[in-house]
């Protein structure tokens, strides 16, 4: 199990090493985050769960990028909103930032990514959505993620 995880680290940086040279370097960044976060997929084998029946601590350099998330979302649907790229834009931004700054280590932020990980999917969804219903119904799932951060981290 361990090695076939290493073989595929292995394949994927090459595939990244080798790729380098023929994408931009925005595309080139977001494949890295992809890999990484893959890679923490990987060793976050575990569901949410509380810690000893207690909330999760994210770092505090983490979670004003969370609860901006979650207010767009909610100025979004509290005010109808319909441009639902955009929101895909800026969710990513906050995301992004997200990831930028963390600092997290050991159980927690291995929770943390169990969380992560399918709401980075949502917001990817999000921006490829083709219709407005196919966006509404996203969103409503990133509300469900938002509010299953907040049951498990404070």
């Amino acid at each position: 199990m361990k090695q076939s995880t290493i073989i595929s680290a292995l394949f994927g940086m090459s595939f990244f090493i080798l790729s380098c040279g023929n994408t931009s370097t925005e595309q080139a960044k977001d494949k890295e985050e992809t890999a990484t976060h893959e890679e923490h997929a990987d060793h976050t084998a575990n569901a949410l769960e509380l810690n000893n029946g207690e909330k999760w601590v994210v770092n505090v350099e983490m979670t004003p990028f969370v609860k901006k998330g979650e207010e767009l979302v909610n100025n979004y649907v509290a005010n109808k909103g319909d441009d639902y790229k955009a929101l895909a834009t800026q969710l990513k931004e906050q995301n992004d930032q997200l990831i930028s700054n963390c600092t997290m280590d050991g159980k927690s932020h291995e929770v943390l990514h169990v969380w992560l990980h399918p709401h980075l999917e949502l917001v990817k969804e999000l921006s490829n959505a083709e219709t407005k219903e196919a966006a509404d119904e996203i969103i409503t799932r990133l509300k469900n993620s938002y509010e299953t951060y907040n049951q498990y981290f404070q």
